[in-house]
Order: C-alpha cells, then sequence, then structure tokens
C-alpha cells in the first residue's frame, strides 16, 4: 500500500483529538499525546476494527498494514478450502451454534459449561467474524478484553480452551484449514480453600435436616472420597461394591477408575446396593445432574458462607485431609484420581500443621546443636584457643 496522507511527518504534526485515516489505516493523536492505531477494513462483507496498538509502545503504521495483510491473506485461505457446497465463509457464531450442536450428538463433555462460556463471552466478542479470520493476535485481545472484565486468569484459560477446541473440531470437520496459536495466560497457585473437622460436623448436621433427601448423601461421599461432583452424582448402584470398599467410576475425568470408600461409607452405601441410579432425578429419566441450589442452602444453615464454599470445596477437604494427615502423594493421587503429582502437590499447604508436625519428627530422629558466637567462643577457651 502507498501511503500519502498518512505519513510519519503527518501524524507527528497531529494535533491532540485529530486523526488521519487511509488504506483502512486510522491513527489518532490522544489527548494525553500518545498515539493509536487502529485498523477498520471490510473482510469477506463483514466490518473488521481492531485496536492495533499506542505509539508511547512501539506499535507502528507497517504492524497495522501487517494486520490488514495477514486477515486478508487467511480470509483468501478461507475461500479457497470450503467443503463441497458451501457458498459462504463459515462465521463464529455459526461455527459456534454447529460445533455444540455436532457435540450434542456424539456425547461430548461439560455442554453447559462450554454453551455459556460461548454465549455470554466468546460469541460477542468474534461475532460473525469468519474462523479463517481469527488470528493469535485476536485471542490475545480477547484475554485481555476479560482480564480488563476482572475475570481471572484461570477463568479465562477455560474460555480459551473451549475456543482451542472449537478450532481443533473444526479442521476435524473441514470447517477451515487450521487454528490460530493460542496461549494460555500464566496462573498462579490459587488459594485451595478446605473445612476444618469442626465445619465438616456443622456441614453434615445441616444437611441431615434439609428438605433434600439427597443432598446429605452427597456430601458424605464427598467428603469421604473426594470425588468430583458428576462422578457422585453418576455413580449406579450395582457398580457400589461395599465388601471391596469401592465405587466404580466408568466416566471419570482422567478415564474410568476404581474408587476406593472408607469403612463407614460402605456401610453406609450397602443397603443402597441394587440396581439403577443412586442419585435418581425426581421429575425425568436419568441421574441428578445440579444439586446446587440445596448445597447452598445447607451451607447457609451450618453457618459458613456459600460464597467461598462451593460443591468443590467438598473435594480439597478430602484431599487436603489425606495430605495433612500424612498419606504419601502418589496414593492420594490414586485415591483423588488426578493425572499428576504436582496437581496433588498443590494441596501441599506450606504452612499447615502438619509440616510443623513433621518438623517435630525430623528432630525426634535427632538433635542438632546450634552453635553460636559465644558458644564457639566458650569452647575455644576451654582448650587453649586451639579451636
Amino acid at each position: 500500500m502507498r501511503f500519502i496522507r498518512l505519513t510519519r511527518t503527518a501524524c507527528r504534526a497531529l494535533a491532540p483529538g485529530m486523526k488521519l485515516s487511509e488504506h483502512g489505516v486510522v491513527f489518532e493523536r490522544l489527548t494525553n499525546g500518545d498515539g493509536r492505531y487502529t485498523v477498520s477494513i471490510m473482510v469477506d462483507r463483514v466490518r473488521v476494527h481492531r485496536v492495533i496498538g499506542l505509539e508511547s509502545d512501539g506499535v507502528t503504521r507497517h504492524q497495522a498494514e501487517e494486520f490488514i495483510e495477514q486477515v486478508r491473506t487467511d480470509a483468501r485461505a478461507g475461500r479457497l478450502n470450503l467443503p463441497k457446497g458451501r457458498k459462504t465463509v463459515l462465521g463464529f457464531t455459526q461455527a459456534a451454534g454447529q460445533y455444540l450442536a455436532k457435540l450434542g450428538q456424539s456425547g461430548g463433555k461439560n455442554l453447559r459449561q462450554k454453551r455459556q462460556q460461548l454465549d455470554q463471552h466468546l460469541v460477542p466478542f468474534f461475532g460473525a467474524r469468519p474462523l479463517a479470520s481469527i488470528t493469535g493476535f485476536e485471542v490475545q485481545r480477547y484475554a485481555k478484553q476479560r482480564t480488563a472484565q476482572a475475570a481471572s486468569h484461570s477463568t479465562v484459560n477455560r474460555e480459551i480452551a473451549v475456543l482451542s477446541h472449537l478450532f481443533t473440531r473444526a479442521v476435524e470437520w473441514g470447517w477451515t484449514i487450521g487454528k490460530p496459536p493460542i496461549k494460555r495466560l500464566k496462573e498462579g497457585p490459587g488459594r485451595i480453600t478446605y473445612l476444618s473437622p469442626d465445619q465438616i460436623e456443622r456441614l453434615l448436621t445441616a444437611a441431615a435436616y434439609d428438605s433434600n433427601m439427597q443432598v446429605h448423601l452427597f456430601i458424605q461421599i464427598a467428603l469421604s472420597t473426594g470425588m468430583r461432583r458428576m462422578e457422585i452424582l453418576r455413580i449406579r448402584r450395582e457398580d457400589i461394591d461395599p465388601d471391596k470398599r469401592t465405587i466404580h467410576i466408568p466416566k471419570a475425568k482422567a478415564g474410568a477408575r476404581v474408587q476406593p470408600i472408607t469403612a463407614g461409607l460402605a456401610e453406609v452405601l450397602r443397603p443402597r446396593r441394587g440396581e439403577g441410579w443412586l442419585f435418581p432425578a425426581h421429575s425425568a429419566t436419568g441421574h441428578t445432574v445440579a444439586i446446587e441450589r440445596a448445597f447452598r442452602r445447607v451451607v447457609a444453615a451450618a453457618g459458613l458462607d456459600p460464597k467461598e464454599v462451593t460443591r468443590h470445596t467438598l473435594r480439597h477437604t478430602a484431599i487436603s485431609h489425606l495430605v495433612q494427615s500424612g498419606v504419601d502423594l502418589p496414593t492420594v493421587k490414586r485415591i483423588s484420581g488426578h493425572k499428576t503429582i504436582s496437581m496433588v502437590e498443590r494441596y501441599s499447604h506450606q504452612s499447615g500443621a502438619h509440616i510443623a508436625t513433621a518438623m517435630d519428627r525430623l528432630e525426634g530422629r535427632y538433635s542438632v546443636r546450634t552453635v553460636t558466637q559465644e558458644l564457639h567462643r566458650e569452647e575455644s577457651e576451654k582448650v587453649g584457643g586451639t579451636l
């Protein structure tokens, strides 16, 4: 592109509040004196408007030109590689709808959560933009916007994971020829909330008096095993073996596994052996899928904060107490169903009482005398200064 108006000299001479545009590149002099480059072009009948960056951050017109060329190149590639019979470029909104529909037909996981993330965040951002025009730069802009909305890095990463999976399937189904580079945000270790023995007792007592007949058993199983919410709600009576103290989980996050259970829980479940769902749905066939309302009610009745104590807190509690009781991490991993040891290590609270107990055990094995400067001087004088 040959620029006549939008030159470096003209941009420098621009007064605050004024702007210049040429070939879809717009330069605006802000009131604080900084300059901002944006792009506004039509690609495949879709308006693409993007903020490229600030002059103070080293952004130049050249980067805006590169962005335009990349978008147009991707659009051409998308048109040339359309599946047979498709007459128009598949936009993100349409792709998201078809993605959810196909996952529903094939038994995809976490459909409700994926639908929520797409409807509330991803679709409003990407809109009808053609899949081929979405670049890694666009994904970074999405992440930046979501963090500016006070979304945590872990929340944004889960949304980006849905976007990545959509593109993976889009390539597999022939909707586009490739996926953009997608980088996830760096996450901190996070704070793991878990319940004390006193809080556990209060929670179980409140659940025993709740009108929902399933919530007490749900909490018992979660605290006794560390199983995930849907792993519990999908338990079938025939998969319970109280003699071996196990529950077979055919569909878990890390694959099928046999879940060990405590002797107390085995006796609670023994009379419930049989056929069918352990948590049957009351108004339809199948099993219960939502127990959130009853759980929040029980948490409040126990004098706890429903914003802090969630269903997953029960899993955190079981695993944290396993670690604090001195169980080795490989065994905890076997019980919790985690994929890796590193995921279990998050539960080794560095300031926990179990750390102090471990150090006391070390001290009990042998005593190390602390040698201070004064003690060293005294010992030296006893032997005539030869030390």
